[in-house]
């Protein structure tokens, strides 16, 4: 039930095609570094706003949280930049599975954008989060962050 609430609310908030705000914008330019933030920028609207508000939920529950997690909150989503699906084609995506390469794309989101993060330099906790990884060190980290992708 939690996962149906989640994706109905990322489905309506999908619909708004606004941009963050422009002191959303600084502080994402002030927390990646520059080259992220360049790939961050490659980002629907309804996505960059996703990952803000993500990352605020993050700190509510990891206030102490390093900057390679703040960066990852920000970056987990960062891999469905490769299959450039809109709104109709994520839902189709998510009720049809791996079905087309774009569609697999969308599945495997976070091992691509964690090949992404590593190909632009990004540090490896940042990579390791956005990729998922099941590594015990990160496992709390991981645990806040996904939490706070599934509201």
């Amino acid at each position: 039930m939690k996962y149906l609430k989640h994706l109905l609310a990322r489905f309506f908030g999908s619909l708004s095609r606004a941009t963050p705000a422009v002191a959303d914008l600084a502080e994402v330019a002030a927390i990646l570094l520059t080259v992220e933030y360049e790939l961050w920028q490659k980002l629907p609207p309804m996505d960059q706003r996703h990952s803000i508000a993500v990352m605020q939920r993050f700190l509510e529950r990891r206030p102490g949280a390093q900057i390679s997690e703040i960066r990852a909150a920000l970056l987990h989503d960062i891999g469905k930049i490769d299959a450039n699906l809109g709104v109709v084609g994520r839902v189709v995506a998510t009720l049809v599975g791996r079905h087309g390469e774009r569609f697999t794309a969308y599945h495997d989101h976070e091992l691509i954008g964690s090949e992404l993060l590593k190909d632009i330099g990004s540090d490896l906790l940042t990579c390791q989060l956005v990729a998922g990884s099941t590594d015990s060190d990160i496992a709390s980290a991981l645990h806040d962050l996904r939490d706070a992708d599934n509201i």
